[in-house]
């Protein structure tokens, strides 16, 4: 355990390394109002607390006593002088965790993961300008993968704004495309209300993340909070009895069914009833990138991934299956490839709670809308046991004759993955950048339960893995918490090891290290005859000793007989580490699909002519 700030009375609080905030250098005036007005009766109404009274509050502690009521337990943020009224109240509030990132993109990425293991909004507040469009790439990728998101921005005082002010930012013009909604707030008589609003539409629907911006001068003024509780998330299923019985015939009508399980399926909370409907349709499974371990990893009806690096059973069973199941899915053209030849003998029934996705990509027979964990309880319950035995027995067969194979030889990811697969036993947290280590954690790694996958699949951003995988272990910090990165991606926000040692968050750092950018020089080996332009990254970065500079442990690995001893050394320590794996320079992520071709068209090393060394 240990020490926080002085609490509301000026007694020392003990919390644990997840709820840890930094202790003052300061005691201002402000703060001492706040403890004497606001944290006497911050309750955040918890069960067995009486509904508050109305006070007078400052439009910081507003939104502190709102996100409290929204039953926020961290966020994630960086310091600066607008935001300055809202940190000396969070300063006075160890209720609330608070992590200072070292870039505020990564107070997107950190309240990303946490999100998306705990099933809650995460939160991450920031100043104004640089501070605000720092989070930007933040707020892009949870929108772009459908994570719930509060983030709170300061902004310059109202009789300020539209004077191309010190660090003014129109900030929600900026981040219009990419929320849910945004808001910004002028008036400290609307505040309690707005974010109120805010968590409610981050919650409800498909979930995503929303702005509300804050003038400094909101944050300082006073008003009257009235406590209300918070507006539960709607779901909105618009789902007809006539569209369940035309789901229901495409079903039992099927002689050869394929299941493809999306993101939606972990948001929904709906992997039981997932469970259960393969189980009844006794149909193969495949899922995408967002959609791992909303299936069994282990289940013998499951084929791996589909797409662009999906296994050869599932993008060869897609092809040719009579009715394909996409259970909260958007048909992403790393999925699809070719849509004109994209499941081309198949019916498809889409079952999303975004109507805008139906039709959209991919045309389908017939459609249900509205929420998938809600959807298949329905259709389990009339959905009687069927019998696709052969079919099932014919991808089984594929499977077989189309294993997922590296080179055994010598040390490379697959191999770290499985050791990894072995030694937690499936039970980990696993957070990915994004390349060829991405893929490989996706397709080696067995996913049993849903929120353990941990990977910015829609917007692809090097650099999310480190704060995802520090979020989600302050959301579970009874989970072993990995990520996976390339060196080209570390190298992009590996100054967030830092924020893991300041903490003390045990999180495991695999940094797979082939000195260069593995995915687009896989594409340049296979589509532009070997010209590697800028993708080597030889240089002389000691990532080992930029961990231990941090502050963190750091284990080099070499050989195969390397990994495991790291990997136990690395959960037995209790704290942070960095295992860096050297690798060769050329290993391919395999089976492949090339851009733009039919996903039955995909490929493996065996499929290559032998091409020359690099």
């Amino acid at each position: 355990m240990l020490q926080s700030p002085l609490g509301a009375f000026g007694v020392a609080i003990s919390v644990p390394w997840y709820c840890k905030s930094h202790p003052p250098t300061e005691t201002p005036v402000t703060r001492q109002r706040a403890a004497g007005v606001f944290l006497s009766a911050a309750g955040g109404g918890k069960k067995g607390k009486k509904e508050e009274r109305s006070m007078e509050m400052t439009g910081a502690q507003i939104l502190v006593k709102g996100l409290l009521r929204e039953g926020a337990e961290q966020v994630f943020g960086y310091a600066g002088a607008t935001i300055c009224p809202l940190a000396d109240v969070l300063l006075a509030t160890p209720q609330l965790g608070y992590t200072l990132v070292r870039n505020e993109q990564n107070a997107g990425h950190m309240a990303s993961g946490y999100a998306r293991v705990s099933g809650k909004a995460g939160v991450c507040i920031v100043t104004s300008g640089p501070g605000a469009t720092n989070l930007v790439t933040g707020i892009a990728t949870a929108y772009m993968d459908s994570i719930p998101m509060v983030a709170i921005t300061a902004n310059v005082t109202l009789p300020m704004l539209g004077k191309d002010s010190f660090q003014e930012v129109d900030i929600a013009g900026v981040t219009m495309p990419i929320t849910k909604h945004g808001y910004i707030v002028k008036d400290v008589s609307i505040l309690a209300d707005t974010l109120r609003k805010a968590f409610h539409i981050a919650a409800s629907g498909r979930p995503g993340p929303v702005l509300v911006d804050v003038t400094k001068d909101v944050t300082a003024a006073l008003c009257e909070y009235t406590p209300k509780k918070p507006e539960p998330p709607e779901h909105g299923s618009r789902f007809t009895p006539e569209e369940v019985e035309a789901a229901l015939r495409l079903l039992t009508t099927s002689k050869k069914p394929y299941i493809y399980v999306g993101g939606g399926a972990v948001l929904s909370g709906a992997a039981q009833q997932v469970r259960e409907f393969a189980a009844k349709l006794d149909s193969p499974v495949c899922d995408s990138l967002m959609g791992k371990g909303a299936f069994d990893g282990h289940s013998p009806l499951y084929t791996g991934m589909i797409g662009m690096h999906g296994t050869k059973a599932s993008n060869l069973g897609v092809s040719e299956c009579d009715l394909l199941i996409a259970l909260g899915a958007r048909f992403s053209d790393r999925v699809v490839g070719n849509a004109k030849k994209f499941a081309s003998n198949a019916r498809i029934l889409h079952i999303d709670i975004d109507a805008a996705e139906i039709n959209k990509n991919m045309r389908a027979d017939a459609a249900l809308v509205g929420d998938l964990k809600e959807i298949l309880d329905t259709l389990n319950e009339s959905l009687p046991q069927c019998d696709h035995s052969e079919w099932t027995a014919h991808i089984r067969d594929l499977m077989e004759k189309y294993p997922l194979k590296y080179d055994e030889s010598q040390l490379s990811c697959p191999y770290v993955i499985e050791e990894l697969d072995r030694i937690t036993g499936g039970d980990a947290i696993i957070t990915t950048d994004v390349g060829q280590h991405q893929m490989w954690a996706a397709q080696y790694y067995h996913y049993t339960r849903p929120r353990t996958f941990i990977s910015s699949g829609g917007l692809g951003t090097m650099g999310y893995g480190l704060g995802a995988c520090i979020g989600a272990k302050m959301g579970r910090p009874d989970k072993i918490c990995v990520n996976i990165a390339g060196d080209g991606c570390f190298r992009m926000n590996m100054n967030e090891l830092a924020t893991a040692s300041r903490y003390n968050i045990p999180i495991i750092q695999i940094v797979i290290n082939n000195h260069v950018l593995g995915m687009v020089r896989q594409w340049q080996t296979l589509f532009y005859d070997h010209r590697y332009s800028q993708t080597i990254l030889a240089d002389k970065v000691d990532f080992c000793k930029v961990a231990e500079g941090l502050g963190c442990m750091a284990i080099r690995v070499t050989k195969k007989e390397e990994v495991a001893p790291a990997i136990n050394k690395a959960i037995a320590s209790g704290s942070p580490v960095l295992i860096e794996c050297i690798i060769p320079e050329d290993d391919k992520v395999f089976p492949m699909v090339s851009p733009g071709a039919a996903i039955s068209e995909v490929f493996d090393a065996d499929d290559l002519p032998p091409t020359p060394n690099s």
